[in-house]
């Protein structure tokens, strides 16, 4: 079952992170999916529904992370923590490619969200590409 969150504060979520995922960066816009509300730390781990532990998540995101907080790196083999959006900036855990196309980690962190969200499968690679060729991806970074 989902906490409700309260319309004001889906509001605020949404037009902090600009209406992007928080994970994969995807946006809304160029979406099929009404995107969702993600508690960074799950409730079931005794995160709260406030702003300091929600983000916004694009379906495959979310679902990926499901209740997850860590995750193993194929290359330390070891757990993780995975990439905590209100605490972290995108841009010290992750870069895109030169064809904005893939996401490439710069931290351990940042590898094992990639791992753990499948933030790189190749559909969405894919359809990144085509974004980009038109101009409508990579969203800026702040």
């Amino acid at each position: 079952m989902s906490a409700y969150v309260p319309t004001a504060l889906r509001r605020q979520i949404r037009a902090q992170f600009t209406h992007c995922c928080a994970y994969c960066q995807t946006a809304e816009s160029l979406s099929v999916a009404v995107f969702e509300i993600d508690h960074i730390v799950p409730r079931s781990a005794g995160g709260e529904t406030g702003s300091h532990n929600l983000c916004l998540a694009c379906p495959s995101c979310n679902r990926y992370k499901s209740d997850r907080q860590t995750g193993i790196t194929q290359e330390r083999g070891q757990a993780v923590a995975l990439f905590h959006p209100q605490h972290q900036l995108w841009r010290e855990h992750f870069a895109w490619s030169e064809d904005s196309a893939e996401i490439i980690a710069l931290t351990p962190t940042g590898q094992a969200t990639i791992e753990a969200l499948r933030m790189n499968r190749p559909p969405l690679v894919r359809l990144r590409r085509l974004w980009a060729r038109m101009g409508e991806h990579p969203p800026p970074l702040e």
